[in-house]
């Protein structure tokens, strides 16, 4: 089985199509486009068997309701093995009390991360690799992070994150500055002159 499939070449960009590609996973095979109809977060990490990607893992699995919730597939990759995968959820498991339910990718040829720009295409292994994408439902990337292989990543953020851009996907209003679910939003600039102090920063209601 080919581990990628149909990707072009050089980094996606916010606004793509996310690269489709179709690998083996520790949910069994994946094929990114037919995940479509739901939001995917779909995240990268150094190595199995890290610590900071370990703290990262064990609380996404305990907050994998939440992310239920707002109807979004969280999606792991590496560049280990299946078998390193299997073995790294079983100790999570066993010393961190998370059990990892969301499918984590194998990647050994770093194809994908690759073609993702998780790794730079001259890197010999895969240190540089943290990136998260957001992805809607259409299967555009709407947000991408980057962090550093030694910092972790915020659960917190991820969900604040994916919760803004499912209040504005409709384009109809914008998230302000640290925006959480329940505040207000704001209205985009109209093409036409208001005579109002606020016209170029308007909130409008609780999203």
């Amino acid at each position: 089985m080919e581990a990628i499939q149909k990707i072009d070449r050089g980094s996606p960009r916010i606004g793509e199509i996310a690269p489709d590609f179709r690998a083996r996973s520790t949910g069994g095979e994946i094929q990114l486009s037919k995940l479509r109809g739901r939001w995917v977060i779909f995240f990268s990490h150094p190595a199995d068997f890290t610590p900071v990607c370990s703290t990262e893992f064990a609380e996404l699995a305990r907050r994998q309701a939440e992310f239920d919730a707002l109807e979004t597939s969280l999606l792991g990759l590496s560049v280990d093995s299946l078998y390193s995968h299997l073995a790294w959820i079983r100790a999570i498991r066993e010393t961190l009390g998370a059990d990892v339910r969301f499918p984590i990718i194998e990647d050994p040829s770093m194809a994908i991360g690759r073609a993702y720009g998780m790794i730079d295409e001259r890197s010999a292994d895969s240190m540089a690799m943290r990136s998260t994408f957001f992805i809607d439902p259409e299967g555009v990337i709407k947000a991408i992070t980057c962090y550093p292989y030694n910092v972790g990543r915020s659960v917190d953020e991820m969900l604040r994150m994916l919760k803004a851009l499912q209040a504005v996907d409709g384009g109809e209003v914008l998230a302000p500055e640290g925006w959480r679910e329940g505040k207000p939003l704001l209205s985009p600039l109209s093409d036409t002159a208001e005579n109002h102090q606020d016209w170029f920063c308007r909130f409008v209601g609780a999203g």
